[in-house]
């Protein structure tokens, strides 16, 4: 996992690079551009020989970034143009440094340099660049972290080339170094105009609005580049905000990988209470999912009424139990006992809430139970997390209460209508966490995996295809499939969690790019299952 800094926290690290490990910041600011250097040589197709580059910088040390790419860029064959908005001599340490060796070199191929000041030079340059110019790649090195204001007028004329340039001319690479210009480092909301680019270079560790929605989408693709600061200073940082990387599943996934004498029941086995005379459906798809996860047994316990319904459509690998149902064919609470009976003679986790019905006391009833007695990692989902609404219980570290809400259903959870509340996700999902002491999964735009103590991981995997019936019912059927497995194998509950809300955001990828976001079902996300394990696996290959 991949540590999410704020503004202050990269400044901290930044200052103690230089004052602890006495790297000299000069030095930081050389990495950083050698860096962003790469990663466009990468983008280009491996050169930059012969390619056009235009370079917007501000006075402060995101210009001096810019300065020093251009010099580096231009000593491998680009022909790049700077423009900085003010002068050399309005500019300090080692941007100023770096803006004085461009201003005054005596290269072969020098960049051109020029100062620029007021909004009709702006414009001017702007008119020329279009009528003459075709730049192959437009840098935006305006604004770094260090902007929490909305951008004021000349900043926005100025910055407005790039964006200009690319939608009316010759179609460029839109890169921004660090962040965006016109972006708060510090918040997911646009707070004024800013850069929508295709591709953003982050330096040391992400920062939140370069993950998390809405403002994530306007850093385009993020790279994030290593410029010489250890690593202990970003792990010692007090940050608890993290996001989940591919190499986490495949750790997961090895640590839990199949042996030479794995067979299905030390593989787990999971318990899906799920179903309803009016919901078969979503039992169908927990219990398909959770199938295909790499668990070794499942079991639905569903009505009575429901299971030769649910039995019927259900891969044949799936078991199925009726249980006692109320009048209207959902399950009873009379079905504890049978139900906890089971749980203990060979049951690793339980999910229950897939289609369950929470409209019946007595179902209500039986889901309060199941939790407060639970002998097993419990999942909540659906109906299950109505039941419970307004949240009032606890979990522990030994049986862990994982829930799954989307918005509405943590707005039931929280107790309240206000949608005003999960403006700040982040911190609303964490609190809930921390004061029930339960793994909360919220779902939405970049599902936000909470644990107890106060950690948050952002998956970066998924898509808006994934917000159709049956989706909640597939994840939730695939985080109890790979939490039986982790009971059997030792592995960490929440980070179990973190692995499949990845891996099932991957598989809706994968649906997305084979049939369309229109199109793709919550069926074709389990069917995709296999394709994202597999590209886990060859991770696991590379590691070994």
């Amino acid at each position: 996992m991949q540590k999410v800094l704020s503004a202050e926290e990269i400044r901290e690290v930044d200052r103690l690079t230089t004052e602890k490990y006495g790297i000299p910041s000069i030095l930081l600011m050389e990495n950083a551009a050698h860096a962003a250097a790469n990663v466009i040589k990468e983008k280009l197709g491996g050169s930059v020989d012969g390619k056009s580059f235009l370079i917007l910088c501000g006075k402060g040390n995101n210009g001096g970034d810019g300065a020093a790419l251009a010099r580096i860029l231009s000593v491998h064959g680009a022909r790049v143009k700077v423009l900085l908005l003010g002068k050399v001599a309005e500019t300090k340490g080692d941007a100023r440094t770096n803006f004085e060796i461009i201003q005054n070199q005596n290269q072969q191929r020098p960049v051109n340099f020029h100062e620029i000041q007021f909004r009709d030079d702006i414009i001017e340059v702007w008119k020329y660049y279009k009528s003459e110019m075709k730049f192959d790649v437009i840098v935006d090195a305006v604004f770094g972290t260090g902007l929490y204001r909305p951008l004021e007028e000349l900043y926005i004329t100025f910055i407005d080339i790039a964006r200009d340039y690319t939608i009316d001319n010759h179609r460029s690479l839109l890169v921004s170094i660090d962040l965006p210009s016109g972006v708060n480092a510090d918040s997911a909301e646009p707070i004024g105009f800013n850069l929508d680019s295709d591709l953003t270079i982050t330096f040391t560790a992400p920062k939140i609005a370069n993950v998390l929605p809405p403002i994530c989408h306007d850093n385009g693709e993020v790279r994030v580049v290593n410029i010489g600061s250890p690593i202990d200073l970003i792990t010692n940082s007090k940050s608890k905000l993290f996001v989940a990387e591919k190499q986490d599943a495949i750790d997961w996934i090895y640590n839990t990988r199949f042996s030479s004498d794995s067979y299905k029941n030390k593989r787990g086995h999971a318990l899906l209470i799920a179903g309803s005379k009016n919901y078969a459906g979503a039992a169908v798809l927990s219990g398909n999912a959770a199938i295909v996860s790499g668990v070794g047994l499942v079991t639905i316990a569903a009505p009575e009424s429901s299971q030769t319904a649910i039995a019927s459509r259900v891969l044949p690998e799936v078991m199925t139990r009726g249980v006692a149902e109320t009048e209207n064919g959902a399950v009873s609470e009379n079905a504890f006992e049978e139900i906890n009976e089971f749980i203990e003679s060979s049951i690793d986790a339980v999910a229950i809430g897939s289609g369950l019905s929470s409209s019946e006391e007595s179902t209500r009833k039986l889901v309060r139970k199941i939790v407060k007695e639970r002998k097993t990692p419990l999942v909540i989902d659906a109906d299950g997390l109505n039941s419970l609404a307004p949240f009032d219980l606890e979990g522990n570290e030994e049986l862990p209460l994982i829930l799954t809400p989307h918005e509405g259903e943590f707005l039931k959870l929280l107790g309240t209508k206000d949608k005003e509340v999960l403006k700040d996700r982040v911190k609303v999902a964490r609190d809930f966490a921390e004061k029930h002491k339960v793994i909360l999964v919220l779902k939405g735009e970049r599902v936000l995996t909470c644990a107890p103590d106060g950690r948050v991981v952002i998956n970066p995997t998924g898509n808006s295809g994934l917000g159709k019936a049956g989706n909640g019912d597939t994840l939730t059927g695939i985080i109890t499939g790979f939490i039986a497995q982790a009971v059997q194998m030792k592995a960490e509950i929440f980070e179990t969690v973190c692995a499949a809300v990845y891996v099932s955001g991957l598989a809706g990828d994968i649906a997305a790019e084979k049939f369309g976001k229109p199109t793709m079902l919550a069926s074709d996300v389990r069917d995709c299952l296999g394709k994202a394990f597999r590209q886990m696996e060859r991770g696991q290959a590379a590691r070994e």
